[in-house]
């Protein structure tokens, strides 16, 4: 399974397994020019093949939709339209939070460097896929 975390400006993406329950960051691409981003979509479906696709739904603490809980539920819809796979959407509430907390600890132990803040956004996305795997299967 991939998994994404939309932003503004960029998207996390990461990679995850149903059977583990675990993901782990992949990358974090530029959104714009829109047609590189699609092509980097293209050539990680084709490298990871993945069964299904999950996004990130940004909710506010309430649980109610917000303006990016609009752009997200269209990138689902292009994800599905563009490769046929089944897209869940996943609540991302915390997701944000948790990566940066994942991330200090990683770079606590000496396994990360300050440059590698660039990938926060696919620390989330693997946060929001590991939820997704734990709902998914209980």
């Amino acid at each position: 399974m991939l998994a994404f975390d939309l932003g503004t400006r960029d998207l996390g993406i990461a990679v995850g397994n149903s059977l583990t329950g675990t993901a782990r960051p992949v990358k974090t691409q530029a959104m714009h020019p829109a047609h590189l981003m699609w092509a980097a979509l293209d050539a990680l479906i084709r490298e990871w093949q993945p069964a299904a696709l999950v996004v990130g739904l940004p909710l506010g603490r309430d649980g109610g939709e917000q303006a990016m809980s609009v752009a997200a539920r269209e990138f689902a819809a292009s994800l599905t339209n563009r490769y046929g796979l089944p897209v869940a959407l996943q609540d991302e509430r915390g997701s944000s939070q948790s990566a940066r907390r994942r991330f200090a600890d990683t770079r606590s132990r000496g396994l990360a460097k300050r440059k590698d803040a660039t990938l926060i956004d696919a620390h989330a996305a693997a946060v929001i896929l590991e939820d997704y795997l734990a709902i998914a299967g209980r």
